[in-house]
């Protein structure tokens, strides 16, 4: 369990927000798996990440508690609202699919590191779109149905290789870390 320090502010939803079906939300909750994902993310206070569908901001707490400060990229205005609360996030409230991270990672002077939980629906766009901008990002650790992950390591020759295989592969080094299991969100994803 991640301790929080007295003087670090923290993201307290002032009323239960409702998952939206339409944006794929699935809000992480077990707190010894958000503790694994930021242990392999291993941020460093000063590193420029940003954080794609921070949500409740489970992973997001943690994260801005290492770092110092963090840059999020959320579409639901409702979360959205919630985490401009938080002084240490720079909120971009945008379809991350419009998300320019050329002028993102131009932005600042530090390596850009890229992190999330992406749904389902739309985790294949996200990694194309982030695809495009390879040469400006020093890493990515994300959180995705494992069919996806399967497909994006998956060997030459095999049923899961395909265009996502070959699109990714050509412009990245990827392995798979560890599976989460559906009760570690809420609501659990079928």
């Amino acid at each position: 369990v991640c301790g929080i320090p007295r003087s670090t502010p923290t993201l307290k939803p002032s009323a239960p927000h409702q998952a939206r079906k339409r944006f794929g939300q699935h809000f992480l909750s077990d707190r010894g798996i958000i503790e694994a994902i930021v242990q392999a993310i291993a941020p460093q206070p000063g590193q420029f990440v940003v954080e794609i569908g921070p949500g409740l901001a489970a992973l997001t707490q943690p994260l801005v508690e290492r770092l110092g400060q963090l840059t999020v990229i959320e579409l639901d205005r409702d979360l959205a609202l919630r985490l401009r609360l938080h002084p240490q996030l720079q909120v971009i409230e945008s379809d991350v699919l419009r998300v320019d991270f050329r002028a993102l990672a131009a932005s600042r002077p530090e390596p850009m590191r890229v992190v999330g939980n992406l749904p389902y629906n739309i985790s294949t766009p996200i990694l194309f779109h982030l695809a495009d901008f390879a040469d400006q990002v020093k890493d990515m650790t994300f959180m995705l149905q494992k069919e996806v992950v399967m497909r994006m390591v998956a060997e030459p020759g095999t049923e899961e290789y395909g265009r996502l295989s070959v699109m990714l592969q050509y412009r990245f080094r990827m392995g798979r870390m560890f599976d989460v299991p559906p009760g570690a969100f809420r609501p659990a994803p079928k």
